[in-house]
């Protein structure tokens, strides 16, 4: 039969193309930056309660330590991964570029492809299959869906979601945020109202360093995870939005979260010490009241896929910026489509060998590399931006394979190299230990360590650069301010616009 009104039906899918989002990696211009900087309070609060955040806190009490001082490592471990990744989000609004593409003036056109890229890359992959392994797990648990059929049913819908981008994800988290504060509420008093929590699971018992500094790690890396993507939820923000502002509404939200979940976590952990995560909190739920088990994996789904989406939004941007590096490209929305698909195939194949009934395995192992492989990024991203170009960067060049940046950022690079050579004697994992660990009987300095080594080198290469010379590109070119004010957005190359 045919349309009676095909004006009608025209203009509709054409408002849902429009409503896709069209930029990628290229700069935002400022003639469309929008949204509050308050905006990132419910991204960031809501980003954390989920299904797999709920985990880390699961994961925390395997390594060993009391309920109380994981607690305490936890709590201490959030506020200092936050610190970190909460910056990265300062630098969004500034200049209007995903985070990934602004290593390129520290490890250079190709170089930042062939590492930062790849490690990204990896860390969205790493993520979403824990989430993969959760969401289907979930869904059998309370619909008796096959777990197959879960994971995939819940990344289409994460799928879509990223495929509209940037406006969609915020605006779904807005939405959550006062359902899960209600949860984290109520999941509150479920834990701590629970008959097994009695004096002796609180009791502090003896202080061991090594599990303590274990726990630290795997949630300061839990945070300092979202760091290679934090400034692509901030990027919209009009440019006068201020660091100091980006910084507090980032770091309270997401730190916040994260000890609020990670505690209920360990508890529901310390609860059903022997439960996977989705029975753990069922068991931790209906301890409140029946069927609250359900609603609490139902809700706790929902922020699942909120968070499937932006590690497939990530995801998209990583593949795009490995792909551009490589051959010019057009940021069209049937590339995102098929960079957004391909995540979701990749996770699927992996989370398929992976199996539910490893998950606490994989993601814990998942944890602690992922906070390796950036801690050393971290302090040189955050070390040029504030300290050595102070926010100064040429944008067209950013984008030129051959421009002033380099096709190997032999500073960025070298700074990363020596520095987890150096890390290596300290850290502390399931198949090896270094020998500096093995003497401070099994204590993780690692990240102690990476930091100042990763951030004072990179200062320190960086002595002889002609910032000079960079400062009067950034000021022909017009797309910077001293602070961030409205210009000319006419110079990024074509080709990275739709």
């Amino acid at each position: 039969m045919a349309n009676p009104n095909p004006t009608a039906s025209t203009a509709g899918v054409t408002a849902v193309t429009a409503a896709i989002e069209t930029h990628s990696i290229d700069h935002v211009p400022h003639a469309e930056r929008h949204g509050r900087v308050r905006d990132l309070g419910a991204l960031w609060f809501v980003s954390n309660v989920n299904l797999t955040g709920m985990a880390t806190g699961i994961a925390v009490m395997a390594v060993g330590a009391s309920l109380f001082w994981s607690i305490v490592a936890t709590v201490l471990g959030s506020l200092f991964g936050s610190f970190f990744m909460a910056f990265h989000s300062a630098q969004g609004p500034q200049l209007g570029l995903p985070q990934l593409v602004q290593s390129r003036p520290q490890f250079g056109y190709l170089g930042a492809a062939l590492t930062v890229y790849v490690f990204a890359f990896v860390n969205y992959v790493a993520y979403n299959t824990s989430d993969a392994l959760l969401s289907g797990g979930a869904l059998h648990q309370v619909f008796d869906i096959p777990p197959v059929a879960g994971y995939l049913l819940a990344a289409l819908v994460a799928a879509a979601i990223a495929l509209f981008g940037y406006r969609w994800i915020h605006t779904v988290n807005k939405w959550l945020a006062i359902p899960i504060v209600v949860l984290l509420v109520l999941m509150t008093l479920a834990a701590f109202a629970s008959p097994r929590m009695d004096a002796s699971v609180l009791a502090p018992g003896r202080f061991e360093l090594a599990p303590f500094m274990t726990v630290f790690v795997v949630v300061a890396g839990f945070q300092l995870g979202w760091a290679p993507y934090v400034s692509d939820y901030s990027r919209y923000l009009p440019a006068t939005v201020g660091v100091r502002a980006t910084f507090w509404w980032t770091y309270l939200s997401s730190a916040v979260s994260a000890v609020w979940v990670f505690v209920i976590g360990a508890v529901a952990a310390a609860i059903a010490p022997k439960a996977d995560p989705v029975t753990a909190f069922m068991i931790l739920g209906n301890a409140l009241f029946p069927g609250f088990g359900t609603i609490v994996i139902v809700v706790l789904m929902l922020g699942l896929l909120s968070i499937m989406a932006i590690n497939q939004y990530g995801g998209s941007l990583t593949l795009i910026s490995i792909l551009d590096t490589f051959t010019k490209i057009r940021t069209t929305r049937a590339l995102r489509t098929a960079t957004i698909l391909a995540m979701t195939a990749i996770v699927f194949g992996i989370s398929q060998f992976v199996g539910l009934d490893r998950f606490n395995a994989f993601y814990g192992n998942a944890l602690i590399f992922l906070a390796y492989i950036f801690t050393p990024w971290t302090a040189i991203n955050l070390v040029d931006y504030f300290f050595v170009r102070k926010g100064r960067y040429v944008m067209s060049e950013i984008f030129n394979p051959h421009g002033i940046y380099g096709r190997w950022g032999w500073r960025g690079t070298l700074s990363y190299v020596i520095t987890i050579v150096v890390m290596i004697p300290f850290m502390v994992t399931a198949p090896f230990t270094g020998f500096i660990a093995v003497a401070a009987q099994g204590v993780d300095y690692s990240m102690f360590v990476g930091l100042p080594v990763a951030g004072v080198l990179y200062w320190l290469f960086t002595r002889n650069l002609d910032l000079a010379k960079e400062d009067e590109m950034v000021d022909a070119e017009g797309l910077l301010t001293a602070h961030g004010g409205p210009v000319a957005d006419d110079v990024v190359p074509a080709d990275l616009t739709s």
